[in-house]
């Protein structure tokens, strides 16, 4: 049983990385999009867009990263060697 809830958290995991990575994307190119179809902005605007969506994404990868490393870490507890007591 802990085999399965092991590769369910990795499945939960894997998924948050996706939505963090891709959602900036979208949304910026979705404002884009709309910006404009509403008032007429010029096309050229879409390249800042996509620019900006995957820096964001860049961004947020990250810090997820930075974050799962630290928690596999602390859950790994450590070797203990030779000269270290606890």
């Amino acid at each position: 049983m802990k085999g399965l809830y092991k590769v369910l958290e990795d499945l939960v995991w894997l998924t948050q990385l996706g939505l963090v990575m891709l959602l900036p994307l979208v949304l910026c190119l979705g404002g884009c999009w709309w910006a404009v179809n509403r008032w007429g902005w010029p096309m050229w605007l879409y390249l800042p867009a996509v620019l900006l969506g995957l820096a964001a994404g860049g961004q947020n990868f990250w810090q997820f990263a930075k974050g799962r490393l630290r928690r596999a870490k602390k859950e790994d507890g450590g070797r203990v060697g030779f000269n270290t007591h606890e």
